[in-house]
């Protein structure tokens, strides 16, 4: 032994400092309720100041031949106190997570005391609302199939096998070719429908549901809605369109909203006209007037909205109906253009991918 070692030194390195040591740390964990218990424990019996860590730093101390001795003993009583923090640890983990289990504990099959609020698709309920429009103007609603035969589709709208007009839907056809079916691509085959089953005087609306061959992105949906409009009486006159439409633009916009015809063709309506809509934001008031640009209308004023028109002759004729004695006008519009007209929707996917998200804040209609 070194003459300058000095056993009171080395005193925490003894057999029976370093038991009462271990013995009062294992006491503390045992009686250790919770983890804020263990963790003061911890702090008290294996921290950095703790009575073993400070008989650790004794050892250099000691003369080179008892070193080892010492340092065994205090390794197994750190041991010792290391394995009882782990194990009482795992213990108050698995009390707490049983705890929680049974604090929260849910029982699935109680019913649900909650009903869910559901909102209807803004599509049903804005052409429901259209079809109540003309329903309290005397109007009709009249509806069709959706598979739909080539000639209501086409023929009988004055759009032959040859008509160049037909090659301007993109359609779905329906097997076999030879079938004669297709997806309907407009509204319209309605009117031959209507025509055949009923004798003039004819006033109906036809809100439903048309393809075509498009691709699905933020304004184009191979499946969208239109309502189409039919009237067919003595002495029917485009000023009679136009009053409708402009009746049908204020109560869609509101009041001071009216509409535009611009020349234009389609097969079953002659003559047939563009139908715009006056933008109802700046009510045409960015027209010409850089310091008031309006985005909705890009500043012209107008907005297209749909097609409208006289009933051709030929539709008549092809319905046994005398064109010398009536006459009608049509016209159709897109839903969805309507909706988003109205709500300002940015995207017509939100329509078809039923999100919830999009149709709850329109709420439910009466």
């Amino acid at each position: 032994m070194s003459a300058s070692y000095d056993p009171k030194l080395a005193a925490a390195l003894g057999p029976a400092a370093l038991q009462a040591a271990v013995d009062a740390a294992l006491a503390q964990i045992t009686d250790a309720g919770d983890l804020e218990a263990l963790k003061a424990a911890r702090l008290a019996h294996a921290s950095d100041r703790s009575p073993l860590a400070l008989a650790n730093r004794e050892i250099g101390t000691l003369p080179p031949a008892a070193k080892a001795d010492a340092g065994k003993r205090v390794g197994e009583a750190r041991r010792a106190v290391n394995d009882a923090l782990a194990r009482r640890q795992a213990e108050l983990e698995a009390e707490r997570d049983a705890h929680v289990l049974a604090e929260e504990r849910v029982d699935v099959t109680l019913p649900w005391p909650h009903t869910p609020r559901g909102a209807r698709h803004p599509l049903t309920s804005l052409m429901e609302r259209i079809a109540d429009l003309f329903v309290a103007m005397g109007y009709e609603v009249a509806d069709g199939p959706e598979v739909e035969t080539e000639w209501a589709n086409f023929d009988a709208l004055n759009m032959g096998p040859d008509h160049p007009a037909r090659s301007m839907q993109d359609t779905f056809f329906v097997d076999p070719p030879e079938a004669g079916l297709v997806l309907r691509t407009h509204t319209s085959p309605v009117q031959a429908r209507t025509l055949l089953e009923r004798k003039p005087p004819v006033y109906v609306v036809c809100p439903g549901r048309v393809f075509r061959t498009d691709e699905l992105d933020a304004t184009h949906t191979p499946v969208f809605h239109q309502v189409e409009g039919l009237v067919v009486d003595e002495g029917i006159t485009m000023a009679h369109l136009k009053g409708t439409l402009d009746h049908f633009a204020a109560a869609m916009f509101g009041a001071g909203v009216v509409t535009r015809l611009r020349p234009s063709y389609f097969p079953f309506t002659e003559p047939s006209a563009e139908l715009d809509l006056l933008c109802f934001v700046c009510r045409g008031a960015s027209v010409g007037d850089a310091s008031r640009p309006c985005r909705t209308c890009s500043s012209e004023g107008w907005i297209e909205w749909g097609g409208c028109g006289m009933v051709n002759p030929r539709v008549l004729i092809a319905c046994g109906i005398d064109p010398e004695r009536y006459s009608g006008f049509a016209f159709g519009v897109g839903v969805e253009r309507a909706l988003m007209f109205r709500h300002g929707a940015k995207d017509m996917r939100d329509m078809v991918e039923g999100d919830v998200r999009f149709s709850l804040p329109f709420g439910l209609e009466v």
